[in-house]
């Protein structure tokens, strides 16, 4: 089928609304992207993609600008709070073949990717506000007044999906009983490894993101936005965890808390709409496949629009493609999370002995295309 005469609105600016964008060029669409955010912006912290996420973007054409801003990350570093190492990954051989895995600040991966649709019409600071089925199509009321009507609506806009709230039967993200926080720091080594020390239901993460900064990650376990909760992070873990924190002391802007949240759906569509990344099935962070799977939705979608008869034929096989895939990533993630909750001595044991075969099998499906 081709794009001719369809109209597509895409709801989100982001990772997800992006990549689909450009992922849907070629197939002839009127597409229409609106974001709620005034236009793009410098906030944000870091991000870590994948060897699965890169390969998409180099689909997708655009990973050469996301590479020039990014930092190529060589090994996966894994310790106990106490600094004791549990074991190591060669990320570099680990997905050879695939892509390389890289880091780098949100805002520049995000500006990246609006430079890269650069001839897309993005509408900032506008989000619909009602969702009304008219046959095979849909009619969107907007904040600002206007309404359009469109042959497909496609949900990009994350976690807290303002699309899945209007047409979804308000189905909620869940929280996951961990509360995280990210800042940026400044860089002080120049190995490009990512690194994490484990305490029971807690990490601290650090990953250059440039030349001259460290994204930094906390899980702090259930409790919310904990008024001690650096001193608890400098008294539990050894080096650079102190250090990352005094970034706070002098700028805490670059500081963002809350809860971690999943998205589990019967379906992620209704009539021509539809649910992609975060929106649809966002998962715990913890193997950093979020824009993974996001990148990856946006090409097999462009792929199965192309090659069905009808809208409602493409979004059947798009999700029968994906959800084996984001399933094992669901899994996998609630696996990665139990075993940080045992008890610290059988999880240290655990994990010098298998932790490497067990992040290699965490992985192995994705390094297949989607």
């Amino acid at each position: 089928m081709r794009g001719n005469s369809v109209r597509v609105l895409i709801v989100g600016g982001g990772i997800a609304g992006l990549a689909t964008v450009a992922a849907l060029r070629e197939w002839g669409a009127t597409v229409d992207v609106v974001e709620r955010t005034p236009g793009p912006t410098d906030s944000g912290t870091g991000i870590y993609l994948t060897g699965n996420a890169t390969r998409m973007l180099d689909v997708l054409g655009l990973r050469e600008p996301v590479a020039d801003v990014a930092v190529e990350i060589t090994r996966q570093r894994s310790a106990n709070q106490r600094g004791r190492r549990l074991f190591d990954i060669d990320v570099t051989a680990l997905w050879r073949g695939v892509g390389p895995c890289v880091s780098l600040p949100r805002a520049r991966l995000h500006r990246a990717l609006v430079a890269g649709v650069a001839d897309a019409p993005i509408r900032w600071g506008r989000h619909p506000i009602a969702l009304d089925p008219e046959g095979n199509r849909v009619a969107v009321e907007f904040d600002d007044g206007s309404a359009e009507r469109y042959d497909l609506v496609i949900g990009a806009d994350g976690v807290n999906s303002t699309v899945r709230r209007l047409a979804f039967d308000a189905q909620a993200a869940r929280n996951l009983g961990q509360y995280a926080y990210r800042w940026v720091a400044p860089r002080i080594d120049d190995e490009p490894f990512w690194s994490v020390q484990l305490g029971r239901g807690r990490q601290f993460l650090t990953i250059p993101i440039s030349a001259e900064q460290t994204y930094c990650y906390y899980n702090d376990g259930p409790v919310a936005d904990r008024p001690g909760w650096r001193d608890d992070v400098a008294a539990s873990f050894t080096e650079p965890a102190a250090l990352m924190l005094k970034a706070l002391d002098h700028d805490d802007s670059t500081l963002h808390a809350g809860p971690n949240q999943e998205v589990v759906l019967d379906s992620w569509a209704r009539g021509p709409v539809l649910l992609i990344g975060d929106a649809a099935h966002a998962t715990s962070p913890n193997m950093a496949q979020g824009a993974a799977m996001a990148l990856e939705d946006a090409v097999v979608l462009a792929s199965s629009l192309t090659a069905a008869d009808s809208i409602g034929e493409a979004l059947r096989v798009f999700e029968a493609r994906r959800r084996p895939r984001t399933d094992w990533v669901l899994s996998q993630t609630h696996r990665r999370d139990k075993a940080t909750d045992l008890p610290p001595a059988l999880r240290d044991l655990v994990l010098r002995r298998l932790g490497e075969q067990m992040f290699r099998s965490n992985y192995g499906p994705l390094f297949a295309q989607p």
